[in-house]
């Protein structure tokens, strides 16, 4: 039987991507498209505005029809509505939506208390592989005699709000669960001192149309290792949410992450 689909932030870029290739698995049925009540695409055939042609779901910004499961790449206040949608009609939910204050993230847990709630700073496959070989370079690196410095390096589209990406805090605090660095430093300038090892540092650079990039720098004496992830197109996020999708709809209430999805 196809899983129908409900896609919060149907009109934005990750949305519109997620649509393409929801109408393009053979498992799913795009039910709903959903966007909030001020957007300028409400009304569009969602696989028309997707560029792969009419679907018969009109982009709306109430969801009518029965779905299975609900996907959220919008922004955290259009989280807010459906989070409340999702709770109220016990809809499990993907929530891709970045940059949510602490008070969003209690909400999102709160919810998973009564359906099934997946949350992830990113949907990647290929990121979530790598939060776990990061987890054991910390884990066997955080004895070193001499020290271990870590950096993390990001790099995303210009157009990105938020800085540094929810991404490269989960890596941070992937890394300091293991090795226990207390102080996380965003960018140096000026006359800095030397570099304490319970420091992190991040950096964050919003260049063109990257779709998104992370590098974790473990700097030892004599050598370095650097474990990267890239992603060519919006395509690898859009993949994960729809694996995370299948995986979810068999769920009992409670809080997943994309480790559960891979096995991790």
């Amino acid at each position: 039987m196809s899983i129908k689909v409900g896609m919060n932030g149907a009109g934005g870029r990750m949305g519109q991507r997620v649509v393409a290739l929801t109408l393009a698995d053979k498992e799913l049925t795009l039910a709903a498209a959903l966007e909030s009540a001020s957007s300028p695409v409400l009304g569009r055939d969602a696989g028309e505005l997707a560029g792969v042609g009419r679907c018969g779901v009109n982009i709306s910004s109430e969801l009518t029809s029965h779905v299975d499961v609900i996907i959220d790449f919008s922004t955290p206040d259009g989280l807010a509505k459906i989070l409340s949608l999702a709770e109220d009609r016990r809809i499990p939910l993907v929530v891709a939506t970045t940059g949510l204050t602490p008070d969003q993230k209690g909400r999102v847990l709160e919810v998973s208390q009564i359906t099934p709630v997946l949350m992830a700073p990113s949907m990647s496959m290929a990121v979530n592989l790598v939060m776990k070989l990061v987890e054991d370079a910390a884990r066997v690196l955080r004895n070193n005699v001499d020290g271990v410095d870590v950096e993390i390096i990001e790099r995303h589209h210009r157009f990105k709000e938020d800085a540094p990406s929810g991404t490269a805090l989960r890596f941070g605090q992937i890394v300091a669960e293991q090795m226990g660095q207390t102080n996380h430093v965003h960018g140096r300038e000026g006359r800095t001192g030397k570099r304490p090892l319970n420091e992190i540092g991040y950096h964050a650079l919003r260049t063109g149309d990257n779709v998104g990039e992370h590098t974790i720098v473990f700097g030892l004496m004599g050598e370095t290792i650097d474990l990267t992830v890239r992603g060519h197109t919006r395509d690898s996020y859009a993949y994960g949410a729809l694996a995370a999708a299948k995986f979810l709809v068999e769920k009992g209430a409670g809080l997943y992450s994309m480790a559960d999805v891979l096995g991790l």
